[in-house]
């Protein structure tokens, strides 16, 4: 008997992804860091992406770190959150590299770094248009006198996220002045500031159309990696594999029933209010995984026929009227993730954790 709702995760293929992405990304001279973070840094997905390529690691949660520390000891490790005041000392020794948006904490990181008589390395952040972490440009010379009051905290580089919140794209505009910065803090600091990291996997789109401008030379890449997507662009990446992990979930109830509900509506559990459309009488299952694992409109049916719905906190509800084969109580139905769907089923403890090998030219379905 399996165990569902699971998640499976095929390193192989995730390995296979990273090398097409460095290679990619090394014609452009661009560094790859690899972001493990919508699998929880898990060490056999994490390994695949070292062997594919990727140069260091980069993660938003320190528990991660940790853990890459423990078991990569010799990869490189940036923090991608901005650190909070009361997780210097965990940054400072498990990260060797964090970004940076305020000067009070690169004071406090410098402070921590000499109470530890260790060194650390920064990237600061810039808002470049998506509105959410990072300086504006103008604010450039407050930072340039508190990095020259650093004596262990050293700028490695200047960086920007595009799309987290948003959905601003990249573009060659805003990364060219990305470059200045880099050559303008260079020049302030008197010495060498070699990385400008323009972005994550939206990036990539700019470098297929060799629009990525010169001085640009790091990724953070994780989306395309894991799943072989680019939800900025909302596409799947043409020359990625999309089946590098599934979701299996158990069919617990199959049933004709009407497609409107009866009697008067109000917000769902969650606290959204729906409009129905009156289908008719229709199959439909449910699968026994929910939103307290994952949210449903991150998931694309496997099979044929099959229409998500939507999910209570446990039920997720399907219309499989127009399956060759309906399901029957007991059957699994599968489902690739997006991103958003990867993290929460990565997260939630209720679903279980496992990993094949195929061989690269198969299929998930033929396997």
């Amino acid at each position: 008997m399996g165990r569902y709702p699971r998640i499976v995760l095929c390193p192989d293929r995730i390995r296979e992804n990273a090398s097409k992405v460095v290679e990619l990304c090394r014609r452009a001279n661009v560094e790859v860091a690899a972001v493990p973070k919508g699998v929880l840094a898990e060490p056999r997905t994490a390994r695949a992406m070292i062997e594919g390529g990727c140069a260091s690691f980069a993660d938003s949660r320190l528990r991660n770190l940790k853990l890459l520390r423990r078991e990569f000891p010799s990869v490189p490790r940036a923090l991608l959150r901005i650190p909070m005041k009361s997780e210097l000392e965990d940054v400072v020794r498990c990260a060797d590299c964090s970004l940076v948006s305020m000067t009070e904490s690169i004071e406090a990181l410098e402070a921590e770094c000499r109470l530890a008589k260790a060194t650390h390395e920064a990237l600061l952040m810039f808002d470049l248009g998506d509105r959410r972490e990072g300086i504006l440009e103008e604010e450039l010379d407050a930072f340039v006198s508190t990095l020259r009051g650093c004596s262990r905290l050293r700028l490695r580089g200047v960086g920007v996220n595009f799309g987290c919140f948003s959905g601003v794209l990249p573009g060659v505009s805003a990364l060219e002045r990305l470059c200045a910065a880099r050559e303008a803090l260079e020049s302030a600091l008197g010495y060498d500031v070699p990385v400008c990291s323009g972005g994550s996997t939206s990036s990539l789109m700019l470098i297929e159309r060799g629009e990525l401008p010169a001085g640009v030379n790091q990724l953070r890449v994780g989306e395309a990696i894991l799943l072989g997507r680019d939800v900025a662009w909302r596409r799947d990446i043409p020359w990625l594999r999309q089946d590098t992990a599934v979701l299996e979930a158990e069919v617990v109830e199959v049933r004709v029933r009407p497609t409107l509900p009866e009697g008067e509506t109000g917000a769902d559990a969650f606290g959204n209010v729906h409009t129905f459309e009156d289908r008719g009488r229709r199959l439909r299952a449910i699968v026994a995984v929910g939103r307290q694992d994952v949210p449903p409109e991150g998931l694309i049916p496997c099979d044929r026929g099959v229409t998500v719905l939507g999910a209570s906190s446990d039920h997720m509800l399907l219309d499989v009227e127009e399956m060759d084969s309906p399901p029957r109580w007991g059957d699994v139905l599968r489902f690739f993730p997006g991103y958003s769907a990867l993290l929460g089923l990565m997260t939630s403890p209720y679903v279980f954790k496992d990993f094949v090998h195929f061989s690269p030219s198969a299929s998930y379905e033929g396997e």
